[in-house]
């Protein structure tokens, strides 16, 4: 357990994300069809939430309306106090890069750099100042310090991803999204990064969305929600893999 005061601090009472009246469309006329139907939802700040549901049932779509990487059709969306639905390119992009982290299902770290270099490259592409507090924290506490002088190619799965994790925290983002983080690994390597997730948002007070297929990943969550044909269908508190499971079987997952 991590047992610094410096930054265990960090959760806030405000909805770390907001959604209201979130509509997505494609194509049009006979071709259009309606990805999400008028989606209301919040994500308390500080907490972990999956996003679950069958195939075409729209849960992707919502991460990346909400991440700003698709643009919605209609309704508003909200990253703190700050509404992503009015920006213009460059301030969402400006947003994307210092309030928000990625965490995919891809590592996409770059193979010629060390593992701290992968995480602190955001930061210096951005022409800023590395935190090297923070960047110590948050690699001890994810089990990264005798990692950090290697390449990807030296490092297992879980590793990559943990670095990953790490490059995504250590801006201090609004929210953390997650498409997939651990569809590329082993069921120990994935239970080792969706553990430290869980403990970001426990000893970090990070915000964390992530979408899912695995009903043993949604259970590390805080909260499930579930979709179904661009809509919300339910949603389930203190999620187990069993409850997660039965929930998608009644949807036909």
């Amino acid at each position: 357990m991590i047992t610094s005061t410096t930054h265990t601090s960090r959760i806030q009472t405000q909805d770390a994300v907001t959604a209201r009246g979130l509509r997505k469309t494609y194509g049009k006329g006979e071709t259009e069809v309606a990805a999400l139907k008028g989606i209301d939802i919040s994500f308390p700040a500080g907490k972990f939430t999956a996003i679950m549901g069958p195939s075409g049932s729209g849960k992707s779509t919502l991460m990346h309306c909400l991440a700003g990487l698709d643009t919605a059709t209609a309704g508003t969306i909200h990253i703190g106090g700050t509404e992503i639905t009015t920006l213009n390119d460059k301030a969402l992009t400006q947003l994307r890069r210092d309030q928000i982290g990625f965490v995919f299902q891809a590592f996409n770290l770059v193979p010629t750099l060390t593992a701290g270099a992968n995480i602190t490259l955001p930061v210096q592409l951005a022409a800023g100042t590395v935190d090297k507090e923070w960047f110590d924290f948050i690699t001890t506490t994810l089990g990264l310090t005798d990692r950090l002088a290697h390449k990807p190619h030296e490092l297992s799965g879980g590793q990559q991803q943990r670095v990953a994790v790490a490059r995504a925290l250590l801006t201090r983002p609004q929210v953390i999204f997650g498409d997939e983080p651990t569809g590329n690994l082993d069921s120990r390597s994935g239970a080792e990064v969706l553990g430290m997730l869980r403990r970001s948002t426990q000893e970090m007070g990070q915000s964390i969305i992530m979408v899912t297929h695995d009903p043993v990943a949604a259970s590390y969550a805080d909260r499930v929600v579930l979709m179904s044909d661009g809509e919300l269908v339910g949603e389930l508190d203190n999620p187990t893999a069993d409850s997660v499971l039965a929930a998608l079987s009644k949807l036909g997952a």
